[in-house]
């Protein structure tokens, strides 16, 4: 039996949800951020920040910056950052291979002289922490006093934390302040354009199998309305379109497809771009008026 996605001519779903860094696309805004990231760790800033509303690509960002650091990092990845702060170190000691036992100020001194010894091995080891805006308040100081460890010559360990616009607000507050003024990087990521929506579709399509065009103009039009430039709702949107082409028995997918698939989505916004079709309709419905008054006129 053929799968939706076969019957495009792909090789696997071309639009998942999970952050798979075969699909990572260079936009913009990203690419910008990757490489700045990695000019500002390899300079020894110790406290940078990546910022973007739910479904930017923030993940995917920081999985890319994981699989392109280079050999002399050692990174440590937590993706749940709900943690007290001896959780927290905890996490981070596993991720390092260091004993995770005893109390948190045990752990701060084992993964000092863990960070010590990398540094005597000219090795850096650097933290990512997912979703930051969720770290409690007395997490988020643990975090800071992982940012005082250092030698004279520089930081034992760097700290990149990816969140929503919420964790700068967070970052403002009076109790977390000292921590702002050790941010050394920061970027936000934005919503995808009208031409990167396109070009994003299209990269995920080539990676996945198929080199010519699969949505028609309009299509792609409206995906980007609907979706407001979101690299995950275009991959929600555009997936229940190709399914929706599948069922259809259709060869590529059209306006009237993405925008069922929006219907169907809580997050997107369909309305905004029925807004071009009801009144084409409605010009439609005034020419033809006009032409039956016309008729009636000329008998």
């Amino acid at each position: 039996m053929t799968t939706w996605w076969g019957h495009f001519g792909l090789r696997e779903p071309p639009f998942g949800l999970t952050p798979d860094t075969s699909f990572f696309f260079p936009a913009l805004p990203h690419q910008d951020a990757h490489e700045t990231l990695l000019y500002a760790l390899s300079a020894g800033e110790g406290f940078l920040v990546v910022e973007g509303e739910v479904g930017t690509g923030k993940t995917l960002l920081l999985r890319r910056l994981l699989n392109t650091l280079p050999e002399r990092w050692q990174a440590a990845f937590v993706p749940n950052p709900g943690l007290d702060p001896r959780g927290l170190y905890a996490a981070i000691a596993n991720e390092f291979g260091v004993p995770s036992d005893g109390t948190s100020e045990d752990l701060l001194h084992r993964l000092e002289r863990h960070f010590i010894t990398l540094a005597q091995q000219d090795r850096q080891p650097v933290v990512l922490v997912d979703e930051a805006q969720a770290l409690p308040a007395d997490t988020l100081e643990a975090v800071r006093l992982l940012t005082n460890l250092e030698t004279e010559k520089r930081k034992l360990l760097q700290v990149v934390l990816f969140g929503q616009p919420e964790l700068m607000a967070r970052l403002r507050e009076k109790g977390t302040r000292q921590i702002l003024t050790r941010i050394s990087f920061h970027a936000a990521l934005r919503p995808l354009d009208r031409r990167e929506v396109s070009a994003y579709v299209q990269h995920r399509l080539t990676v996945a199998g198929r080199e010519d065009a699969l949505f028609t103009w309009w299509a792609e039009r409206a995906l980007w309305r609907v979706s407001r430039g979101l690299p995950r709702l275009v991959n929600i949107i555009a997936a229940k379109a190709m399914m929706l082409a599948y069922g259809q028995g259709a060869p590529r997918v059209t306006r009237r497809q993405v925008i069922a698939a929006a219907r169907d989505t809580l997050a997107a916004r369909p309305r905004m771009s029925l807004v071009p079709l009801a009144w084409g309709l409605g010009l439609l419905g005034l020419t033809a008026a006009a032409a039956a008054a016309g008729w009636r006129l000329l008998g």
